[in-house]
């Protein structure tokens, strides 16, 4: 039986392993999946005792994905113009990376939300690994204008400066200036920690939505102070969850599994 992982920290709460048992159970897999806890001083050797253990395939999830590309041997494309992985494949004795979260995101807003990023005008809330992935993706998905938001406004200037001219930086505190969004994504490292960025009614009307790329309670605080700001819509990453696992499990086995009725199933608890 093949060995496979998610990595992160915090991970108890993760949905990967029932998600990939439900995938594997669709394509008649045997597979063995688990969650390994890993904050950023202790990836290296837990991935390497991981390989060591027969493990043949990682998700990687935050705070660790910038720094599993740097344990690649190989990467993606579209992980190297990113500088993100959160999938890795055991090539011989090395890994190679690859990034699904943009085409995880693009393709719940499309099939879940009807939304269309083409020619839109969307705010981007956090600069690390899964908002580098979003970004690089909705750029090239011909967005409008893409604002970066960041609490260090340096590490948003130079997400900016990789995207091109479509992209530019703000400052989380004069967010009420930069005018109404079609697309709210919130990718900041303080809403898995908790806290709240508060979001000026500026920022919406009854067609913008309002989306979290965590899901459950560390998207809670994004999504209520969206809606008391007026977003017409408000969703969490549930859907980009299952969309970049799928993505995932087709590098792994060559084939892209049925997402809508493990997301229904997810969905209902």
């Amino acid at each position: 039986m093949k060995c496979y992982a998610v990595f992160g920290q915090p991970i108890a709460h993760s949905l990967s392993p029932r998600i990939h048992a439900a995938f594997a159970a669709q394509a008649g897999i045997a597979l063995e999946y688990r969650a390994i806890e890993a904050g950023r001083d202790a990836f290296a050797d837990a991935l390497a005792a991981f390989a060591r253990a027969g493990g043949v395939g990682a998700n990687i999830t935050s705070p660790l994905k910038q720094d599993a590309l740097e344990l690649c041997r190989s990467a993606s494309e579209r992980a190297r113009r990113c500088g993100s992985v959160n999938t890795l494949v055991r090539e011989g004795d090395g890994w190679h990376g690859d990034s699904t979260d943009g085409v995880g995101l693009l393709r719940d807003l499309a099939e879940r939300h009807a939304f269309d990023p083409a020619g839109r005008r969307v705010l981007l809330l956090g600069a690390g690994g899964a908002a580098r992935a979003v970004a690089f993706a909705l750029v090239d998905a011909g967005v409008g204008e893409l604002v970066l938001a960041n609490r260090t406004r340096a590490r948003a200037e130079a997400l900016a400066d990789a995207l091109g001219a479509r992209a530019r930086a703000t400052d989380l505190g004069t967010l009420a200036r930069a005018g109404r969004f079609d697309l709210v994504l919130d990718a900041s490292a303080a809403s898995h920690a908790g806290g709240v960025i508060a979001l000026p009614p500026e920022l919406f009307d009854r067609a913008s939505l309002a989306y979290a790329l965590s899901y459950g309670a560390p998207a809670r605080g994004f999504l209520e102070s969206a809606r008391a700001a007026g977003a017409g819509r408000c969703v969490d990453g549930l859907g980009m969850l299952v969309e970049q696992a799928a993505e995932a499990f087709s590098c792994w086995h060559g084939l892209r599994p049925r997402t809508q009725p493990v997301h229904a199933a997810l969905h209902a608890g």
